[in-house]
């Protein structure tokens, strides 16, 4: 996991929306294991008391569990990737909603701008190149686990 720490935002929210874009992209699946709270905070360089907070948070709210001298690993709840990423695609898109709506934007025009946006992607992927094409390659072949 790549992560680009913001002055603006909490570190261990950070760590915590990490770890849920992987789950939610598939990159971490239910039952992978994390990386250690020391490894992480190494690699992320950062506190390991800031890492173990974002694990703790993610337990409580059922996304992680911790296993007694075995590590922490996703749940292994086929349904929590697909709630995560249900809940982000919302906050995603009321987000979207809410800046289009300080720019002063109808619904319809946001609507017209959305779909005038997806048919300018669609030409541009039109040369035979689908979705999957277009996601970023597994290059050091550990499953997309960061």
């Amino acid at each position: 996991m790549d992560i680009v720490f913001d002055e603006a935002v909490p570190i261990y929210t950070q760590i915590m929306q990490g770890v849920l874009w992987d789950i939610a992209t598939g990159a971490l699946l239910p039952g992978d294991k994390l990386l250690s709270v020391r490894d992480f905070a190494k690699q992320a360089r950062t506190n390991p008391n800031t890492v173990q907070r974002a694990y703790t948070e993610l337990e409580r709210i059922g996304v992680v569990e911790t296993q007694r001298g075995q590590g922490t690993f996703v749940s292994d709840n086929p349904e929590i990737a697909r709630e995560v990423r249900s809940e982000m695609t919302s906050s995603t898109v009321q987000s979207f909603v809410e800046e289009m709506r300080r720019l002063r934007y109808s619904d319809s025009d946001i609507l017209a701008l959305v779909s005038q946006q997806l048919t300018a992607n669609s030409a541009m992927n039109s040369d035979g190149a689908n979705e999957e094409d277009l996601r970023a390659p597994d290059e050091d072949n550990d499953g997309g686990v960061h």
